[in-house]
């Protein structure tokens, strides 16, 4: 979608621009919220740049407001956390109306069991066990500020919030947690894989239809709408 974003904001300013994102996301997993900046000379009203733009973008992407900001605020660097959400339909019958949003699981899942062996992952780790083999990171350390795990009626949810991701890090705790959920595994099983290191013991990728990026995290300072700065 950066393309069609950077289409539409160059309509506007009636000049080519390019869009730096705060985060990327997998195919298959939409954002709630994306951040993204642009420098430019051209003068336009913030209103100009969101409904102008609006008119030049598909039906699946939506400019919801647009800032000034000083220098240096960089969407991605300055972002001091980054929040996901997942969630699961969990009942005998798949998800019909609203399944691009949805992941399914047939068998009933114990979400209080789930969150309890998700605070294993809290912290500074090594999350190597969580990280897929194309993950292109420097390195696999990050640091998870929270994890829960809740069930209202018949959707499960898992959000997590951290500084920042590995590739398929999410999907693979979803996945390695529904196994506990699932009782196949107990809840000592995360805290174990997370010591361990080892993505090939560890839980399988969870579906990308479940997962939504909830958007970044920024200081505060920058003039942000609320709900973007901690």
């Amino acid at each position: 979608m950066q393309d069609a974003v950077e289409s539409a904001l160059s309509f506007v300013a009636d000049a080519p621009l390019s869009v730096t994102c705060a985060g990327r996301t997998d195919a298959g997993v939409h954002a709630a919220c994306q951040v993204v900046h642009f420098d430019t000379e051209v003068v336009r009203s913030e209103r100009a740049w969101t409904l102008g733009g609006n008119t030049r973008l598909p039906d699946s992407v939506r400019f919801l407001w647009c800032r000034a900001v000083a220098d240096d605020f960089h969407a991605r660097y300055s972002a001091r956390a980054r929040r996901y959400r997942y969630r699961i339909l969990n009942r005998h019958v798949p998800p019909a109306l609203g399944r691009q949003w949805l992941s399914w699981e047939r068998r009933p899942l114990d979400a209080a069991a789930m969150h309890r062996a998700a605070q294993a992952l809290l912290g500074e780790h090594d999350f190597s066990a969580f990280r897929t083999v194309a993950c292109q990171a420097k390195h696999p350390r990050r640091n998870v500020h929270e994890i829960t795990v809740a069930r209202s009626g018949e959707e499960v949810s898992i959000e997590v919030q951290a500084n920042a991701f590995l590739h398929h890090m999410v999907r693979n705790f979803v996945g390695t947690l529904m196994m506990v959920g699932r009782g196949e595994q107990p809840e000592s099983w995360p805290g174990e894989l997370l010591r361990g290191r080892d993505r090939t013991v560890a839980g399988p990728t969870a579906p990308a239809e479940g997962l939504v990026f909830l958007g970044p995290m920024y200081p505060v300072g920058h003039g942000l709408p609320p709900g973007l700065e901690l």
